[in-house]
């Protein structure tokens, strides 16, 4: 399967986004960290990552025109992470402002190595277990011999993933905006319409269903039955989480006086950072069959994204910029419904990752705005 033309110019909303998002962030200021210290180690980790993929391209291809393709594609897989997690990085910053330093430490250090390794490598290694039935070092071999047979796999088992993914993600978008205690409203009409009927006890659980049942009636036989299966455990799985969050991070209060934000929020995390991952995953091996070289690149872009996270937490960026939070809620919803429309339809991933960056640029210009507007009615 070839790589799709992706030309340059349809990444500068993104990279836009990102320089206006590090701005922000207050990194030019006098006397504040600099980008590059932030980008430290995702500049390392993208040095060394294009050398291995240098030297897996040269291993595989023997040539250096084979070794320079495996270089581009590893680069646009990074930029393809970035684009699709960007929203993750916000929703990330949100969640840590309100953990311990202690679980802050834990999620930016340990989760990133879950994150890298455990969604990028372990996760596309345990669908072909279990969707061949064969054991892991099978799979494993598999992946390095049969690359073409590996692919196939991982896309026959898309449909489970994209209703799984899209039920989680679109449970954290409408938890957020069915929230009693939001004063916040971008888009007002509705957020306060969502406000008001916050107080009905499962809402957001109906919205959700509501839009699983529509596509699964597009469906027929034994994809529907799949299709269903697989929402359900998304949604269990979103309620499970929530519940053993709250009683873990009660008990650790209770026991330890500790901040709310311990445990219960970095399983949170971890499973919000996989179902964001199961997309980029899938959709990479469009772009390569080898899955070393997914790794490679959305290992990199992972990076980037740790680091982005660590610049909106320490400079204050969500509470600065009121509405950067909404645009990153808004696109998880765009991006669950964009996973059930591709159970029926292939949708590219650059448009999913550019809809997202999208909404957040226009968030970001919306909060600048209303900050100028503050800043006029101010008396001289």
């Amino acid at each position: 399967m070839s790589a799709p033309p992706l030309h340059p110019a349809a990444w500068i909303p993104v990279i836009m986004t990102t320089s206006h998002l590090t701005r922000a962030a207050g990194t030019d200021r006098p006397g504040g960290r600099s980008v590059l210290s932030y980008l430290k180690w995702a500049i390392i980790v993208t040095f060394a990552g294009l050398a291995l993929g240098a030297a897996l391209g040269w291993q595989t291809t023997g040539t250096l025109s084979g070794m320079l393709s495996i270089l581009f594609i590893c680069a646009v897989l990074a930029v393809l992470e970035i684009s699709l997690s960007f929203d993750n990085a916000i929703v990330n910053a949100n969640k840590l402002k309100d953990m311990t330093p202690k679980w802050q430490h834990r999620f930016l250090t340990w989760g990133i190595l879950i994150a890298v390794f455990g969604m990028r490598i372990v996760f596309p290694l345990l669908i072909v277990v279990v969707a061949a039935h064969v054991g892991p070092w099978q799979a494993l071999v598999m992946a390095a011999s049969e690359p073409q047979e590996y692919a196939r796999i991982m896309h026959e088992a898309h449909l489970p993933i994209a209703a799984f993914g899209g039920t989680f993600l679109m449970m954290v978008g409408l938890s957020f905006f069915f929230n009693h205690e939001k004063d916040v409203h971008w888009l007002g009409w509705l957020e306060r319409a969502m406000t008001r009927y916050a107080s009905i006890r499962g809402i957001e659980v109906a919205i959700a269903l509501l839009f699983v049942l529509g596509f699964s009636r597009l469906l027929e036989g034994a994809e529907r039955t799949v299709f269903l299966s697989a929402a359900i455990w998304g949604l269990m799985t979103f309620l499970l989480v929530e519940v053993l969050g709250g009683l873990l991070d009660s008990s650790q209060s209770a026991l330890k006086g500790a901040a709310q934000g311990g445990l219960g929020a970095f399983l949170y995390l971890e499973v919000l950072d996989a179902s964001f991952s199961f997309d980029g995953v899938i959709g990479a091996f469009a772009l390569s069959q080898n899955l070393f070289v997914i790794a490679i690149g959305l290992g990199i872009g992972a990076m980037y994204v740790r680091s982005m996270t660590i610049m909106l937490v320490e400079n204050g960026t969500l509470a600065e910029y009121r509405f950067l939070e909404h645009g990153a809620f808004y696109a998880i919803i765009a991006l669950s419904l964009v996973m059930f429309a591709q159970s029926l339809v292939h949708i590219p991933e650059v448009v999913t990752g550019l809809g997202g960056a999208a909404l957040i640029g226009v968030a970001l210009i919306s909060s600048i705005r209303w900050n100028r507007r503050q800043e006029a009615a101010l008396p001289a």
